[in-house]
């Protein structure tokens, strides 16, 4: 299987879970009416959706920030439950969320290292517009490590949603969130 192959085999299995994702990063950053207040973070994320469990390679535990698998296990098993607990870890809790490829969901929240140039020589070749934070270069960086399907985050600072495949990314600042189905669109 060629690399093209490979992405698109990725890619294919994984769309689901990223647009479930995705769109309750774009509801939570819609729903905040706050963006243009100072002193005033909005919701904040960064999911991980991996292939694999053995993330530990390049991650670390972020002490107590942790998912509330309690209340909601697999994104999949109640989209309500979902959307509510990222609401709550969104404005309560730092780190990236890891999903596994089936929708489950990693207690524990982590700090993803850098990848090094000796594992990932493209890295050193990323750009990084003047827009993007430690957690979207973050999220950049670790979406060319084989066993990331994808990265999406919510910056806090504006509402925008980035999605991340491969050591490319796709931008939807939040004026642009929803399209034409946007209420105020």
């Amino acid at each position: 299987m060629n690399e093209l192959e490979t992405v698109l085999q990725k890619y294919a299995t994984s769309q689901d879970l990223m647009d479930q994702i995705r769109y309750v990063a774009e509801s939570l950053s819609m729903e905040f009416d706050q963006w243009d207040e100072q002193y005033v973070s909005g919701p904040s994320l960064y999911f991980l959706v991996v292939a694999e469990t053995d993330f530990e390679e390049y991650t670390d535990p972020l002490g107590e920030n942790v998912w509330p698998t309690d209340r909601c296990k697999v994104v999949f098993d109640s989209p309500d439950a979902f959307r509510r607990v990222a609401e709550d870890v969104a404005f309560t809790r730092d780190g990236a969320i890891v999903v596994t490829g089936d929708g489950t969901i990693q207690r524990q929240l982590v700090r993803v290292r850098s990848p090094t140039p000796a594992e990932f020589p493209a890295a050193g070749e990323l750009s990084f517009p003047d827009w993007m934070g430690t957690k979207h270069m973050s999220a950049l960086e670790t979406s060319l490590r084989e066993n990331v399907l994808w990265a999406i985050t919510l910056s806090e600072e504006n509402g925008r949603v980035t999605t991340y495949l491969d050591g490319t990314y796709q931008d939807y600042p939040r004026a642009e969130i929803g399209g034409r189905w946007r209420p105020d669109g």
